[in-house]
């Protein structure tokens, strides 16, 4: 063979060997993550997600990737959504931001393992056959939104005592969330001798014109049902609330470090750890129907000592013992 020949087959060959390398590789797990909300919107839940994964051995960008897909609150986005990431062939999806996301998932493949994290019962929901088998290729995380609302109408009356007329505001559009928020609500509002008005609103509109009705009807208080898209509108709802000078009961943190008055529920951060270690234990290979669906175990009081001042009210000082998170 010819020097120059010979030197030319040896760069062809330089030149192949990285890409026959690179084909040999590893491929990275892709994980789907499916949310009604928008990104900024969700800071601090996908903080501890991710920080889950972690925990589990997995960290974006180094050993698996995260395909994203926001609805910004339009629900009907989310199936074609889902079915992009079922087209995009994710090792698995973790969907969150409500029950609807979750359904979308489950209508879009029986076969790729489902994470949810939702505030409903998901077996009333039929999103699994039981809590400690959940069954085919979904499990996930509830967060007990729904049922803590006795506790929160306690602690409503415990900084408003002479508390007695209190709206409740549900949206319509998430049904099993207001269904069951309602039947809470009625309920303990009956045992403890408190008058309850229903509003409803799934729009921005709808709810500057329910708390327009609140300054005809002048209830005592109010209580915001649990819902992704009153999460996204929490700002909103945390001015209304204090341009009417009115003492509101939100269901999670983030409405109170938005301006609230107070808020009782699980903890989203730790929620969404324990989302994250479950997915990342199903990309390490376990069957999704061998994880039971967790129930989250931390609660969170939250109280704005700010927005108390302006609306006039004074903490007890058993209450703000009792605070995880004091806000100035």
């Amino acid at each position: 063979m010819k020097r120059r020949e010979f030197i030319t087959l040896l760069g062809g060959a330089e030149a192949a060997w990285p890409v026959a390398v690179r084909a040999q590789q590893p491929t990275m797990p892709v994980i789907g993550f499916l949310n009604s909300q928008s990104s900024d919107a969700f800071v601090e839940p996908l903080r501890g997600f991710r920080r889950g994964l972690k925990d589990a051995g997995y960290v974006e960008g180094e050993n698996v990737a995260i395909e994203y897909r926001w609805a910004d609150n339009q629900m009907d986005r989310l199936p074609e959504q889902a079915g992009e990431l079922v087209r995009r062939r994710v090792a698995v999806m973790a969907v969150s931001g409500g029950p609807a996301p979750a359904f979308a998932a489950k209508g879009a493949t029986a076969t790729i393992p489902i994470v949810f994290t939702v505030g409903d019962d998901p077996v009333r929901l039929g999103l699994v056959a039981s809590f400690a088998r959940p069954g085919g290729n979904v499990t996930g995380v509830n967060f007990l939104v729904t049922e803590l609302a006795a506790k929160r109408l306690e602690l409503l009356r415990e900084l408003v005592p002479a508390v007695a007329r209190i709206a409740v505001l549900v949206n319509p559009a998430e049904v099993t969330n207001t269904e069951s928020t309602l039947k809470d609500v009625e309920m303990a509002a009956h045992g403890m001798g408190l008058q309850i008005n229903i509003s409803n609103a799934s729009t921005s509109a709808e709810i500057n014109a329910a708390f327009a009705s609140f300054v005809r009807e002048r209830p005592d208080a109010v209580v915001v049902g649990a819902d992704a898209f009153f999460t996204a509108r929490r700002v909103q709802l945390a001015l209304l609330a204090a341009a009417h000078r009115l003492p509101v009961v939100y269901p999670i943190r983030p409405f109170a470090e938005a301006g609230g008055l107070i808020s009782y529920g699980t903890s989203l951060s730790e929620a969404y750890r324990q989302a994250g270690v479950y997915t990342g234990r199903i990309l390490s290979g376990v069957n999704p129907a061998d994880l039971p669906v967790v129930r989250a175990s931390k609660f969170e009081l939250a109280i704005n000592a700010e927005t108390a001042r302006m609306l006039g009210l004074e903490i007890p000082p058993t209450l703000l013992a009792r605070a995880d998170e004091v806000i100035e």
